[in-house]
């Protein structure tokens, strides 16, 4: 029988409440509209909703009990409660007793690009571990925040093995109380570029940012970090100053603990050749693009410094997949008079963008492969909060688009129309000012054999180019050829 994850004694305990009922919950959540059975559902009270507000509701769809403040019970099953003082504060005392009672070996990822991925291809190679399997606690999503993180640990099982934690920020001071919250044993900081820029002045401060990271870690851990970075050698003394004392770099760089030796860019993956600490190792990453390899080489010294087998969790990044969002890519079947003519390639990079993302993904679009008469093709929406700089960084991506041979090039929005001025006229397919105006544009451009990349800010609203392209095949009308426009 599975152990609960929280009992009404040790989560009262635990936040220094009191718990009516012996209830047991086996989740977390604060949100109402995720409840599932026998989770424990926390009221918080937030900048536009009060959780506690939704408490009943929670009851009714089947959490084991609400966390409310007290004084905020009325009208509740009182055999279902525990009450606290705060319940932000409630949620943060679970965590650390989460991580108090257990004995998993924690890993902790930010970066200004690749936190997500590298997130879930490190839970990828440690489930791969022999005996591991159903004993990795990951963020789920991107849970990374003074919500989302401490969240992830009050879900986090007594008989985790390992437990993988991504932590993000817009502005300094965000992540040092969350790694204090997780000491880490590994930290891990992928690259640091031009991302949240509106609120930093330079380089260096994001670096500051991200190196926050080391302030929690335990005191035998292990910091590891991109040697290929420009920031590596401030990233480096930050580490040092922090107490960390056992340092692993990998990249590129020839003094790198773990280097890249070779990689061959597939459409679909990347066989990788590699040397950890002078032993070499051979592996294929299940998707394409040098960053991500890159990024896994990463995943491989967080794994051995976490007591993993090295050769095991390579073995395991074959199976990596592009996310939701961040890579994730469909085969869009293409109708005419009711048959499947022929399809397109779709790369969904919807979810976020900033400058350095935004080459890294230029580049998988450049290794795809059309098919006969197809293109490649960017829609690309503003990538946002970069400050002053904001039009001089949305020009810059006409050198990769044009050194990697994208034929086409859609835009959308404010900051892209910088992009849209510097693009050669034989690149530009359309632009508008919003996404979902530019969606019937792009849809209607799609013909067979196509390789379409959609990429933007969450906030520019580019998820909805990716649903229009989705769903091409069931749109009105579609019962006949694609239609191409602009000259395509």
């Amino acid at each position: 029988m599975t152990e609960a994850l929280w009992t009404a004694a040790a989560a009262a305990a635990a936040t220094r409440g009191t718990a009516t009922g012996n209830w047991t919950a086996n989740g977390v959540t604060i949100d109402s509209r995720q409840v599932e059975l026998d989770d424990l559902f926390i009221a918080i009270s937030g900048p536009n909703h009060d959780g506690h507000a939704f408490a009943v509701d929670a009851l009714a769809k089947g959490a084991a009990a609400v966390v409310v403040q007290e004084g905020k019970s009325s009208g509740l099953d009182a055999a279902k409660v525990l009450r606290v003082a705060d319940t932000m504060t409630a949620l943060e005392d679970l965590a650390r007793a989460a991580r108090d009672r257990s004995t998993a070996r924690i890993a902790a990822i930010t970066g200004s690009v690749g936190k997500t991925g590298t997130k879930e291809a490190l839970r990828l190679a440690l489930q791969a571990q022999p005996g591991a399997a159903g004993s990795v606690t990951a963020t789920e999503g991107n849970l990374n925040n003074h919500w989302g993180l401490p969240l992830s640990l009050a879900r986090m099982p007594e008989a985790t093995r390992f437990g993988i934690f991504e932590m993000g920020m817009s502005s300094g001071g965000e992540i040092s109380p969350l790694s204090r919250m997780a000491r880490p044993h590994v930290a891990l900081i992928t690259t640091v570029a031009h991302s949240h820029s509106e609120f930093f002045e330079g380089l260096e401060q994001i670096a500051d940012a991200k190196a926050e990271i080391f302030d929690g870690l335990t005191e035998d851990g292990t910091a590891v970090l991109n040697r290929d970075n420009a920031m590596y050698a401030h990233l480096l003394a930050a580490a040092r100053k922090a107490g960390a004392t056992n340092i692993v770099t990998f990249g590129a760089n020839a003094e790198a603990d773990c280097r890249l030796l070779d990689v061959e860019l597939h459409s679909q993956h990347s066989d990788i050749k590699a040397e950890i600490n002078g032993r070499s190792i051979a592996y294929t990453l299940g998707v394409p693009g040098r960053h991500l390899a890159l990024n896994s080489l990463g995943v491989l010294v967080a794994a051995q410094a976490l007591g993993a087998d090295v050769e095991q969790a390579a073995r395991a990044l074959k199976e990596m997949r592009g996310l939701a969002g961040r890579g994730e890519r469909h085969q869009i079947a293409l109708h005419h008079q009711g048959i499947e003519w022929t399809s397109f390639d779709l790369i969904d990079e919807s979810y976020n963008a900033s400058p350095a993302s935004m080459t890294a993904a230029i580049s998988v679009l450049t290794g795809s492969k059309p098919a006969l008469g197809g293109r490649r093709i960017a829609v690309l929406g503003d990538m946002l909060e970069l400050g002053s700089k904001a039009e001089m960084l949305h020009a810059a991506l006409v050198a990769p688009l044009a050194e990697g041979g994208i034929d086409k090039v859609f835009t959308a929005g404010r900051y892209m129309s910088s992009l849209w001025d510097a693009l050669p006229n034989d690149m530009r397919a359309g632009h508008a000012t919003t996404a979902d105006a530019l969606a019937p544009m792009v849809t209607a451009f799609i013909r067979p054999g196509d390789v379409v990349m959609v990429k933007g800010s969450l906030g520019s609203r580019t998820g909805q180019i990716v649903e229009a392209l989705k769903n091409i095949p069931n749109a009105a009308g579609n019962d006949a050829a694609p239609r191409v426009v602009n000259g395509g």
